[in-house]
C-alpha cells in the first residue's frame, strides 16, 4: 500500500501533534510535512521535491490565514487539484462559504474530546486514501 503524502498546516502544535498520534495509533502510511502557516506551506509547495496528495489546513493562523493560502492555491494551476481539507474551530457559516467558494473538498470543525477528533481524522484519512488517485 502506498503512503499518502499530506502538508498538515496548523500554527497550533498541539493540534499537529494530534493528528500525527491518530496516524501512528491506526497504522496509517503516511507522510507528513507540518507547516506553522501559510507562508512555510507556500515554501514546501514550491519546493520542486514535494508532492501532496492532500493538503489539512486550519483558518486562523499568524503571516498568512487559511483563507489567504487558500486563495492562493486556488488560484495556481501547479496547485489547485490538490484536494484540501479545512480543520477549524471556526463554526463560521461566511467563512466556512468563503472555503468552499474557494473549491475546497472539505470541511471539519476540531472537536475537543480526542476520542472524537480522531474519529473524525481516521474517517478522512480512510476517505481519501480510497478516494485519491495514487498509483500503486
Amino acid at each position: 500500500m502506498k503512503s499518502l503524502s499530506i502538508l498538515l498546516i496548523d500554527d497550533d502544535a498541539i493540534e499537529r501533534m494530534k493528528f500525527k498520534k491518530v496516524c501512528k495509533d491506526i497504522s496509517f502510511p503516511c507522510s507528513i510535512v507540518e507547516a506553522v502557516n501559510g507562508k512555510q506551506a507556500l515554501g514546501f509547495l514550491n519546493n520542486l521535491e514535494n508532492t501532496f496528495n492532500i493538503i489539512i489546513l486550519d483558518l486562523h493562523m499568524p503571516r498568512m490565514n487559511g483563507l489567504e493560502l487558500l486563495e492562493k492555491l486556488k488560484a495556481n494551476i501547479k496547485f489547485k487539484n490538490i484536494p484540501i481539507i479545512i480543520m477549524s474551530n471556526s463554526e463560521d457559516d461566511s467563512e466556512l462559504k468563503k472555503c468552499y467558494d474557494f473549491g475546497i473538498s472539505g470541511y471539519f470543525t476540531k472537536p475537543a474530546q480526542y476520542t472524537k477528533y480522531a474519529k473524525k481524522v481516521r474517517s478522512l484519512l480512510k476517505y481519501w486514501k480510497k478516494n485519491e488517485l495514487i498509483s500503486e
